[in-house]
């Protein structure tokens, strides 16, 4: 998990230069359409965090509670990280 974390920290520093950047760029008043890329970068820095962070959930945190008998309260968890990634309930 450790590498996980890692990788994690790596791309949230990514992630904030990117939104600093990207304030830089509104208040010199650059281009509109240069700025909308980098937030789509940034859009896309932020998915690849959440699929590090679900792939970390599920290969740890899941197996182990449900090995602790927490089944429900896991399937709740995962139901709710889907609706947020929006799925339909």
């Amino acid at each position: 998990m450790q590498a996980d974390k890692s990788d994690a920290l790596k791309r949230l520093k990514y992630i904030e230069g990117h939104l600093n950047g990207i304030r830089k760029m509104i208040e010199e008043d650059k281009y509109c359409v240069d700025i909308l890329r980098q937030t789509y970068a940034v859009r896309k820095a932020i998915e690849k965090l959440e699929a590090l962070l679900v792939k970390g959930h599920l290969q740890t945190c899941v197996p182990d509670g449900i090995k602790n008998g927490d089944t429900d309260k896991i399937i709740e968890e995962l139901v709710q990280l889907y609706n947020l990634a929006g799925g339909k309930e």
